[in-house]
């Protein structure tokens, strides 16, 4: 691939536009950003807030601490939080610089200020709308297909901004068609590092450090410091260690931020940490690290653009295929093993559901992990699933795809099914 082309071009800005820090489970903190966007527009703190949002967002804020709130859970604490100390400019970083004061008053702001959240029914699976009331005035915002992408501003019912009609368009993956598994290895190969190596070292350094301190402390329910307790030094158990690790830390408040992919810090941790751990082990050179980790980035993404930022389908399986890709090529693989690498691992573990983030998320994180090593491994014993196999067809396009469908449109009324489990007594 060329780098004066087009194409090279889409694919680097794909990396830049994914690759950002977030603190904290990012579907909480859309929400906080939005509170934290509507109070600016308010111009003074909200009366009265309410909320309508997807099934996803229900179910992904539920059981997930959010961060700087002294331990708290919830849509309610994340509004709060936003509201009282958001940085409404940070986005994704929106709680990260809370002072102790404004974490103090997000008990008493509850307390005081009714906060009403709807399940939206628009069939739209992330969709944050909050609109909220003070001195006479009011505002609304509305976010749509992914954590950041505003749609809506509203100030005393004067419409700021309106891009209801393009939402879709406007979506994070919209602009991932592009990629294929045959372009991301030409890329993977062709790419002049310094043109992502800023993004690609951030993400090693934040997500080796949520990991590092996953397994150094009581996180959770310790998913990482068990498996690696349980090692005996055994670089596959490591690697779902690390990996494990960083989420046992960020779902259960560590205020570290993570770098993220298609949205999620759990699958930014996850198509990292394996890597690094087998780089280490291998010995590999710092180009062969970052080739592979761009490798394990585009992967995952390629995956989840036919999917969606939110599902029924547990994304970190798509991180976890990226994981085994990104080993393998650290191992020699050409693009024929990354083909069977990726066909096998999907085969192995396509149907994990999404019951909302908390800290068994770690543990689906150390099976995704280690069902991306076992597709490689398959392959590089001669074993491989052939298309009929299930959901797996010909291809590695038309199996990927096969996924997509079930995960996106098979799975609607799953996730629904599976929040309303969730909320039963």
């Amino acid at each position: 691939m060329e780098r004066s082309s087009v194409l090279y071009q889409q694919y680097t800005e794909i990396l830049r536009d994914e690759l950002v820090p977030a603190m904290g489970c990012t579907e909480p903190i859309s929400i906080a950003y939005a509170a934290a966007k509507c109070r600016a527009l308010l111009g003074c703190e909200p009366e009265r807030c309410v909320l309508e949002v997807s099934s996803s967002i229900i179910k992904n804020v539920k059981s997930v601490i959010v961060p700087n709130t002294g331990g708290r859970k919830g849509i309610e604490t994340a509004v709060a939080a936003g509201i009282v100390g958001g940085d409404e400019t940070a986005q994704l970083q929106v709680l990260a610089h809370m002072q102790p004061a404004q974490i103090d008053r997000i008990e008493d702001y509850l307390k005081a200020t009714p906060i009403l959240v709807k399940h939206a029914q628009n069939g739209i699976m992330f969709y944050i709308d909050i609109t909220v009331w003070g001195k006479g005035h009011t505002a609304r915002l509305a976010i749509s297909h992914h954590h950041t992408n505003i749609i809506r501003i509203e100030k005393d019912e004067c419409v700021l901004l309106d891009k209801t009609e393009d939402a879709s368009a406007q979506s994070a993956s919209a602009g991932r068609s592009v990629l294929s598994v045959e372009g991301i290895w030409d890329y993977v190969n062709s790419i002049a590092l310094e043109d992502v190596s800023d993004a690609i070292s951030r993400q090693i350094e934040y997500n080796s450090a949520l990991a590092k301190e996953g397994l150094a402390n009581r996180w959770g329910a310790q998913i990482g410091r068990i498996t690696q307790q349980q090692s005996n030094g055994d670089v596959r158990m490591l690697a779902r260690a690390a990996a494990a690790a960083g989420s046992d830390a960020r779902m259960n408040g560590c205020e570290l931020p993570a770098v993220i992919l298609s949205g999620s810090g759990n699958q930014g941790i996850t198509a990292t940490m394996p890597v690094l751990v087998y780089a280490e082990h291998l010995g590999s050179t710092h180009e062969q690290l970052y080739r592979a980790l761009v490798l394990s980035d585009l992967v995952t993404i390629h995956q989840k653009t036919g999917i969606g930022s939110v599902s029924a389908f547990c994304g970190a399986v798509c991180a976890g295929v990226g994981a085994g890709c990104g080993i393998a090529y650290l191992q020699g693989a050409d693009y024929d093993v990354i083909c069977h690498t990726i066909v096998n691992a999907l085969a192995i573990l396509s149907g994990m559901l999404c019951d909302g983030a908390k800290s068994s998320c770690a543990a689906k994180i150390s099976a995704a992990v280690d069902a991306g090593i076992m597709g490689y491994t398959m392959y590089a014993s001669g074993q491989q699933f052939y298309g009929g196999d299930g959901i797996v067809k010909k291809g590695v396009e038309r199996s990927i795809s096969s996924v997509c469908t079930v995960a996106r449109d098979g799975m609607r009324e799953t996730n629904d099914l599976i929040l309303e489990v969730m909320l039963q007594k």
